[in-house]
């Protein structure tokens, strides 16, 4: 049984980890990052030299911005600095004006913006800042977490400076989790207490059925609903599950002005976490109590995996936030632990090795993937059948499967994301 202090340090982690977005969160965050050091200037910047880490860059480059029709990160970093408010954090953009777009046109035009790559650090999620109006300067870095400010300077005086940690301290709100710990937490809990994760399907399920009445990115969500496409794949819950993720999904990586819930510092990661559980839970009469309940196991499983995964990497979250998705779904189809664990097994099977090839439309094509192999996942699981331990990376210990999972995305994988990033950057 898990103790109520633990479970109030479990319940402040997914609030930290779950948290509303507006936009993609890579030129979100250096849009936050951009409105903090014009904040400590204290007046707008006659110039902005941003540097960001490879996959920063990578994740930002083809991905509408918020309001504006427009997409990369120049807009981003111009309304960060015209009209961004830090105190927003993820919704660093949501007081912009078509009178803003047009602002912030203008500032890209007068070539007041330097974006480049910050070359020789280790750290994946990193953004740099300088301000400059005046003679005065100010910078603001952040790294690690999209809203984590680990440097605050101006005019050479530091205001914050969080780069190296003191030695033997300890963070107070790290949580070790196990699939286990996780399966309890989310079974066990009160249920007043666990109530707030609603919010994630108000949310994430309000912008998919907006997404439904528009026409954004590639049009996914609408394209299974479309009377071809039910007459080849028909109408189920299956296919509601793949029009309801991928609509979301589409209208986020557009650009469109709605706000989603995101898991882990990922809008997408927090929409695959929540909008299948909810459809099925749906669409087969759940509870609300089962609702809760498998919502908190998606997105809690969601965080524990990015744990050791890290923020940014070269695996698609999908494969991540689909691996929560069918452990609710597999709660929700009356399994148990023993079912969850070998859900989360058939996924890591599967989609282990799936590419981040940054932030853009077709990020609602592989969400599509990944959700429906988190059914497919459940309903093997269900049927007793599971990947066995003589196969590829999986072991009899389901944590060891996923932190074999998290080496590849994390450690094994740095190459292809290298080559992913050259790729990118090359072409005419």
């Amino acid at each position: 049984m898990i103790s109520k202090p633990e479970r109030e340090r479990i319940i402040r982690l997914i609030n930290r980890e779950v948290v509303p977005a507006i936009g993609c969160t890579e030129p979100i965050a250096v849009a936050l990052c951009t409105a903090r050091a014009a904040e400590l200037l204290g007046q707008r910047p006659e110039r902005i030299d941003v540097s960001l880490s490879a996959n920063i860059l990578k994740n930002a480059m083809g991905v509408g911005i918020p309001g504006t029709g427009m997409i990369g990160l120049p807009i981003a970093v111009a309304l960060g600095a015209l009209i961004g408010r830090s105190e927003y954090r993820l919704e660093v953009l949501r007081d912009v004006t078509p009178e803003a777009v047009e602002e912030g046109r203008r500032y890209i035009d007068q070539k007041r913006i330097a974006i480049g790559l910050r070359e020789g650090i280790d750290e994946k999620l990193y953004i740099e800042v300088a301000a400059e109006a005046a003679g005065h300067r100010a910078v603001a870095v952040i790294a690690g977490g999209h809203t984590s400010f680990v440097l605050l300077e101006r005019d050479g005086e530091v205001l914050l400076d969080k780069r190296t940690p003191v030695a033997g301290a300890e963070d107070e709100e790290e949580v070790p989790l196990t699939l286990a710990r996780v399966w309890e937490f989310a079974l066990e809990t009160p249920l007043d207490e666990l109530r707030f994760i609603l919010e994630t399907r108000r949310l994430n399920k309000a912008a998919a059925e907006q997404s439904f009445e528009g026409r954004y990115g590639h049009c996914v969500g609408r394209t299974l609903r479309c009377d071809r496409e039910r007459n080849v794949i028909g109408d189920s819950v299956f296919t509601r599950i793949l029009s309801y993720t991928s609509a979301a999904c589409d209208a986020r990586m557009a650009g469109a002005m709605i706000p989603v819930m995101s898991n882990s510092g990922s809008g997408n990661q927090g929409i695959a976490a929540t909008l299948p559980v909810v459809v099925y839970a749906e669409q087969t009469g759940a509870s609300e109590e089962r609702t809760i309940r498998a919502l908190t196991l998606s997105h809690l499983t969601v965080i524990y995996i990015k744990q050791s995964l890290g923020r940014l990497s070269a695996l698609c979250g999908c494969v991540v936030a689909a691996t929560g998705s069918s452990c609710g779904i597999t709660y929700l189809m009356g399994g148990g632990y023993r079912e969850v664990a070998a859900a989360v097994k058939n996924m890591i099977a599967n989609l282990t090795g799936m590419i981040c090839d940054g932030a853009k439309p077709s990020c609602s094509m592989k969400l599509t993937s990944g959700v429906s192999t988190a059914v497919l996942s459940a309903m093997m699981a269900m049927d007793g059948r599971c990947v066995t331990p003589v196969e590829g990376i999986i072991e009899e210990d389901v944590d060891k499967c996923i932190r074999n999972l998290t080496a590849i995305g994390r450690d094994g994988m740095n190459e292809t994301d290298r080559l992913v990033l050259r790729i990118m950057t090359q072409k005419s």
